[in-house]
């Protein structure tokens, strides 16, 4: 299956002397730049019936349109899987992503990922590329999602990505003991020999991580970290290059330590722990549709939750100020 999109729009007066490439950026605002100059290529976007190139300029007066198919994804197949929402509607879906749950079919993961399961959840979201996934979380990373349901709401929302102004704040625990906030600011690339890691590397992408502490235990750290950038494993990799990595990161953790004297349940807690201690807490953006400003908040999961109640009582029970 596929979707006809038809557009039309004339060229104001004031868009004389314009790239026909930035005229429809600014005519056809619900469809990305490449995308759109895709269409100029392909010819499915014509200036007055005619064919154009990306660089023609433009004079004003001209009708713009555009017919063309966009195929649904058919190499991935529905699968039933359920899904924790916290909201819906026409044109974005907010998920809670639970530990073990891969985003994207991938090697070694073919199937039984989100992607198959929204679908099956909202089966004309085939039609935008992604399946509507604008961003990713680890598969033991849990917590909120956005998806657009819609290829304008998927331009829109990658644009905030882009743009920095989608929030996404996370709460995770740590090994060692913080003195307190920060921001890391080093850029990452993929790892020179480990090429299943990301590291930190002198001529990498932009990464800006901030965190502020939540709470201090003996040996371990609470905290709430906030991203102006989005790279792969990027709050695992910055902690673990400033000496504090994530507990339970099978990547980048490090050598297990326990706490001198902790209890036998925090022990059993730690060495049970399969996953890196990490959660999307909170997730803020503005409506695609709407503009409004929107925000949702969840709770720490269960194994989340019950190591840092252990680790309190740790604390509490060595007389460790908290």
């Amino acid at each position: 299956m596929s979707e006809q999109v038809e557009l039309q729009a004339s060229v104001p007066a004031d868009m004389y002397g314009l790239r026909l490439d930035q005229a429809v950026s600014q005519l056809f605002p619900d469809y990305s730049r490449s995308r759109l100059q895709s269409w100029i290529k392909d010819g499915a976007l014509r200036v007055n019936g005619e064919a154009r190139r990306p660089r023609d300029k433009l004079n004003g007066g001209e009708e713009i349109t555009v017919s063309v198919e966009i195929p649904a994804i058919e190499r991935h197949e529905a699968q039933s899987i359920p899904l924790d929402i916290v909201y819906e509607d026409e044109d974005i879906l907010i998920l809670n992503k639970p530990a073990g749950l891969v985003v994207h079919p991938a090697a070694g993961h073919a199937d039984g990922t989100l992607l198959n399961a929204l679908l099956h959840h909202s089966p004309a979201i085939a039609h935008v590329p992604r399946a509507g996934i604008v961003h990713r979380l680890d598969r033991d990373t849990t917590g909120l999602m956005v998806v657009a349901k819609t290829i304008q709401a998927q331009t829109d929302l990658v644009a905030q990505l882009q743009d920095r102004s989608m929030g996404r704040e996370y709460e995770a625990i740590v090994q060692g003991v913080m003195t307190g906030g920060g921001c890391v600011d080093e850029p990452m690339g993929r790892h020179s020999k480990h090429r299943q890691k990301m590291a930190v590397v002198g001529v990498g992408k932009e990464a800006i991580t901030h965190y502020r502490v939540l709470e201090k235990f003996r040996a371990h750290t609470h905290i709430r970290l906030k991203l102006e950038t989005g790279r792969t494993h990027q709050i695992r990799v910055h902690m673990a290059h400033i000496n504090y990595p994530l507990i339970g990161d099978p990547l980048y953790g490090g050598r297990f330590r326990l706490p001198k004297g902790c209890s036998e349940a925090l022990q059993e807690n730690l060495k049970q722990l399969r996953r890196q201690a990490l959660h999307a807490k909170k997730l803020e953006l503005w409506h695609p549709r709407t503009g409004q400003l929107m925000s949702w908040e969840i709770d720490l999961p269960d194994d989340f939750e019950s190591l840092r109640q252990l680790l309190k009582q740790d604390a509490e029970q060595h007389d460790y100020e908290l």
